[in-house]
């Protein structure tokens, strides 16, 4: 299926010469997005550290790679290179900035991981001002129904249809088990890429050797997601100290098996909690109806911040809103500093939460939104709208990325 960074790259390899950088979760779509990008280019060669052959070709340096693919050869086209996993190679940010340096105006560059490229602070040059990087999500309701690029951050409403919509909620917005739409092979897939996770990617970037108990936190954290993080309780369950917590939790998010949300505290006139809350990537994996659309939102949400951030619309954030005395909303998108829209999830249509009104008058944000799931799709622009009001869930997420 066509996804919305295919068009993403090509713009951004016919305007730009920096490198593009595609990070995101394994089986997202990065590798797939990249070839079916440069399947429109002239010339195209693809090199991946897992293959022995193209390994050896990375370790002998940058003019192995340009001898490959002839860049000293004349031609009428600059070819596409694109270098999957590479971040795994312990000199790969020396090897991009010499590559870059020495042919810039003779290839175009493609560098995609499935893990932060960040995580691997191996040392080397910095690659400032040499690539610009963009996130890869799962899918969307909007890249369902529309993957082409707009100029501005919302989007008119659009259906999904019941299918997708369905798909969506069960398997996820993982490309494969969103098209196979199959219990069976979502099951093996969660469990394959499970072990990915641990025994591989883990083991081989971090230090860690705990690695049964940072799956007990990571089981922990599946059942208490969309929750507000308990890190004495974590500690306790999966006995460790709350620093160990702390330090797992950043490795889990940066390998992206999760994410968190701090709380927005500027302009709020009483006290909120500190503690972050915590969001799966695939939020299939959540068993809980209610936490499990809350977790939708919030990946639908993240991946629209990202993109817009990405795209250099602005600067944008993703909060939520809760204070010691329980009012509470579950999340707030800010633009440049300033918030924008409340969001606030409810598995069934029913009456508008105080708490939406409370929080836009001590936020003035523009755009109050309750999310129900349960309500048909409006063709109606939910942006419109300055007061709080119940929106269909499918109408709104339309309108992201």
């Amino acid at each position: 299926m066509k996804r919305l960074y295919q068009e993403l790259i090509l713009q951004h390899l016919s305007e730009l010469r920096q490198m593009v950088f595609l990070m995101g979760p394994r089986q997202v779509g990065k590798t797939t997005a990249s070839l079916e990008s440069a399947a429109h280019w002239p010339k195209q060669f693809y090199f991946n550290w897992d293959n022995p052959t193209d390994k050896l070709l990375f370790i002998e340096g940058p003019s192995a790679i340009a001898k490959q693919v002839g860049l000293g050869e004349l031609s009428e086209q600059i070819p596409i290179l694109i270098f999957d996993e590479i971040h795994k190679f312990g000199k790969w940010k020396n090897f991009l900035k010499g590559f870059f340096d020495l042919y810039e105006k003779k290839a175009k560059i493609i560098v995609t991981g499935s893990a932060r490229l960040n995580v691997y602070k191996k040392g080397g040059d910095s690659l400032m001002g040499r690539y610009f990087y963009y996130r890869v999500h799962p899918l969307s309701v909007a890249e369902i129904v529309s993957p082409v690029l707009i100029q501005e951050e919302i989007r008119p409403p659009a259906s999904i249809s019941e299918e997708d919509w369905a798909a969506l909620l069960e398997h996820g917005g993982f490309p494969e088990p969103f098209l196979q739409r199959s219990k069976a092979f979502s099951r093996r897939l969660r469990t394959i890429r499970k072990d990915q996770l641990f025994r591989e990617d883990i083991r081989d970037g971090t230090r860690i050797q705990e690695l049964s108990q940072l799956e007990l936190l990571a089981e922990l954290l599946r059942k208490q997601a969309a929750e507000a993080m308990d890190y004495q309780s974590l500690a306790k369950k999966v006995q460790v100290s709350i620093d160990t917590i702390r330090r797992w939790l950043e490795v889990l998010k940066s390998f992206y098996y999760c994410f968190s949300i701090q709380p927005w505290s500027k302009n709020i006139t009483r006290s909120l909690i500190k503690e972050p809350k915590l969001y799966l990537w695939d939020w299939s994996l959540i068993d809980d109806e209610g936490h499990r659309n809350e977790n939708l939102v919030a990946s639908h949400l993240l991946k629209a911040i990202h993109f817009w951030n990405d795209r250099g619309f602005g600067e944008y954030g993703l909060y939520y809103l809760r204070t010691k005395d329980k009012i509470e909303t579950d999340f707030l998108v800010t633009k440049n500093e300033k918030p924008w829209f409340l969001i606030e999830v409810k598995t069934k249509a029913k009456g508008l939460s105080p708490a939406l009104y409370h929080f836009q008058k001590e936020t003035n944000a523009p755009h109050a939104f309750q999310v129900a799931f349960d309500l048909p799709f409006v063709n109606k622009n939910c942006f419109e709208e300055k007061d709080p009001i119940l929106v269909p869930a499918r109408t709104f997420l339309s309108q992201l990325v």
